[in-house]
């Protein structure tokens, strides 16, 4: 199986990778819930303003924005603190992160940009936006995160298998998980 991600350098001290992590979102952020929304918008507007509007739509736009980013900046500085990396596959996380948010899902940095993209969508009301968002929880879903659990699996072999079994995807658990407690070899 070939694998795409490379571990971050291991003598790569704290504030190093946490502020990689803090550049990583904001080019993230400015991308993908402001640059491309913004050309949507335009779209949009070029072919005859077809925005949609409901009662407190910016309101729980700024809602979901807040909780999203606030979901992705969290499960992000845990990837560095307790993984000892960054979420992108050229300096990824060396250790295995279940702590956190990611006791309860797997993938919150996922569902905290999808969530802000949706915000972004209902704060604008772009119709375009709103498909931009469900179009990349597919890809994400099909294609993205199958080559990263291919990766975790390579990596952290037993220790994520056991993980992935207890842990969805997309719908977060009521109760953390717990990591099954490894038996010592006796050798008498």
């Amino acid at each position: 199986m070939k694998t795409y991600f490379v571990p971050a350098a291991e003598d790569s001290p704290l504030w190093w990778i946490l502020l990689k992590i803090f550049f990583q979102t904001t080019i993230f952020w400015g991308l993908f819930l402001f640059v491309i929304p913004g050309g949507l918008v335009w779209l949009e507007q070029l072919w005859g303003e077809i925005h949609f509007h409901f009662s407190g739509q910016r309101i729980l736009g700024i809602v979901l924005f807040v909780l999203g980013g606030s979901l992705g900046l969290t499960s992000g500085a845990i990837m560095g603190i307790y993984g000892r990396g960054t979420p992108l596959p050229l300096d990824s996380a060396r250790q295995l992160v279940i702590v956190g948010p990611y006791r309860y899902v797997r993938n919150p940095m996922a569902i905290a940009g999808l969530t802000q993209g949706i915000a972004v969508a209902f704060y604008v009301g772009s119709w375009f936006t709103l498909i931009y968002v469900i179009i990349g929880f597919f890809l994400w879903n099909y294609y993205v995160r199958p080559i990263e659990e291919q990766d975790l699996l390579l990596r952290f072999k037993e220790e994520y298998s056991d993980y992935r079994r207890a842990i969805r995807c997309w719908i977060p658990r009521i109760r953390g998980y717990d990591p099954p407690v490894k038996k010592a070899h006796n050798r008498d």
